[in-house]
């Protein structure tokens, strides 16, 4: 790709080419309308799904813990937006999604994933109902277009009556994530007014959990959500891309008293490893199903016929081969990090599983991870040893969450 210069001896010339290929990489990246308040804070950034993304400010552990005590911003606007309005929106949407958006009144919003026709997982999301046959899906940065192309295939497919429309509208939107026990006190701050649609209520506050508010006026106007990845009481904004700068900076701005810390990637995957909530990518993926990642909850098999229904109903039943368990180290070693071997103990042990996510917790100052095992030894207080730089330390399967307020 590169031509090695006339004179340049080999080291030096692979040196020049590994530069200049990190920076064609980065030449190809997609930024968020936020990437010049990042470089302006001086964030470290990475690649992430495609993206240019901050991994962290000041520290991973820093962000952690200002999350966990006072607050937390992120940047999340990387995540795609899929809007559909009209008639029959509903009946598809539950026809593609494992969940049940009938129980949604318009400001409520559910987890749920989209299946394939033998169960995996093509992406899981959040589905908010906006208006009376107005929903709106937050879906993950890697698989926009995956998604988008997905249900419209879907929808080619839908017998119902199909006059609504769908839209990804991922380039128009820009996202907020305010986490942490401050965050409501903050977001109150910055938005002091009643909402305008969705759930009503005099302030953001007054959300809960899965509720969604319209707030401001005209082309100022911001979806507030009460949800997160976190763990934390937390808000997520979705608001106009031009607009992400002025109200990111506002919300830090106003959040400085309480403690408030921009936040990267880095504290985002310590943050929800400790809860154990699923990546895309690590947990879940188009051969991995809900039912062996212990997603049950949010699979409605009892709402009519969808997508993987079938073969989700036969697991529900007869139970899978693996199950997703969470672990921590019980002696000190290395953080386990994604693929490792998990193995049984002692001198006859096998591999029994792998590592999807690992890392070191900053909650509770040891290794911790998530993992697929087989069935028969995924039970909590099994010991297990990960295999960490060729050496297997010891740990053992923890009930979900591993990380609880009490601790």
């Amino acid at each position: 790709m590169f031509r090695q210069p006339v004179g340049d001896n080999e080291a030096t010339a692979n040196l020049r080419y590994l530069r200049n290929s990190v920076e064609q990489l980065f030449d190809f990246m997609k930024r968020t309308p936020l990437f010049s308040a990042h470089q302006e804070l001086g964030a470290k950034l990475i690649e992430f799904g495609g993206w240019e993304m901050p991994v962290y400010y000041s520290s991973i552990v820093d962000e952690h813990q200002a999350v966990r005590l006072r607050a937390g911003l992120f940047d999340i606007s990387h995540m795609g937006e899929v809007v559909l309005h009209g008639q029959g929106a509903l009946e598809f949407l539950n026809a593609v999604l494992t969940n049940d958006l009938r129980k949604l009144a318009v400001g409520q919003g559910q987890y749920t994933l989209m299946c394939n026709p033998v169960g995996g997982v093509v992406d899981d999301l959040y589905a908010y109902r906006i208006g009376i046959e107005d929903y709106l899906l937050v879906i993950n940065a890697s698989r926009i277009e995956v998604d988008f192309a997905w249900l419209l295939a879907r929808k080619r497919l839908f017998g119902g009556a199909v006059t609504f429309e769908m839209e990804n509208a991922s380039d128009r939107y820009a996202a907020l994530a305010l986490q942490g026990p401050q965050s409501a006190a903050i977001i109150d701050r910055c938005y002091p007014q009643a909402s305008v649609d969705g759930t009503q209520v005099s302030r953001p506050s007054e959300l809960r959990k899965n509720q969604l508010g319209c707030f401001g006026a005209g082309r100022k106007q911001v979806l507030i959500g009460r949800t997160g990845y976190t763990g934390e009481d937390g808000f997520e904004l979705i608001l106009e891309s031009e607009d992400a700068e002025s109200a990111w900076k506002r919300l830090v701005e106003v959040g400085a008293q309480d403690g408030l810390k921009p936040a990267g990637l880095g504290a985002r995957d310590t943050l929800r490893t400790e809860v154990c909530y699923p990546l895309y990518g690590h947990e879940l993926n188009e051969e991995t199903t809900p039912i062996e990642a212990g997603l049950g909850f949010f699979v409605a098999l009892d709402k009519g016929d969808f997508v993987g229904r079938d073969v989700l109903i036969r697991q529900k039943a007869e139970g899978t081969r693996r199950k997703l368990v969470a672990f921590k180290m019980t002696e000190r070693s290395a953080p386990p990090r994604p693929h490792y071997p998990m193995w049984s103990p002692g001198p006859d042990g096998a591999v029994i599983g792998e590592v999807t996510s690992g890392t070191q917790s900053p909650s509770l100052s040891l290794g911790i991870g998530l993992g697929y095992v087989n069935a028969a030894q995924s039970a909590v207080d099994t010991p297990v040893q990960i295999e960490i730089r060729g050496k297997r330390a010891n740990g053992v399967i923890v009930t979900k969450p591993i990380y609880r307020k009490a601790n």
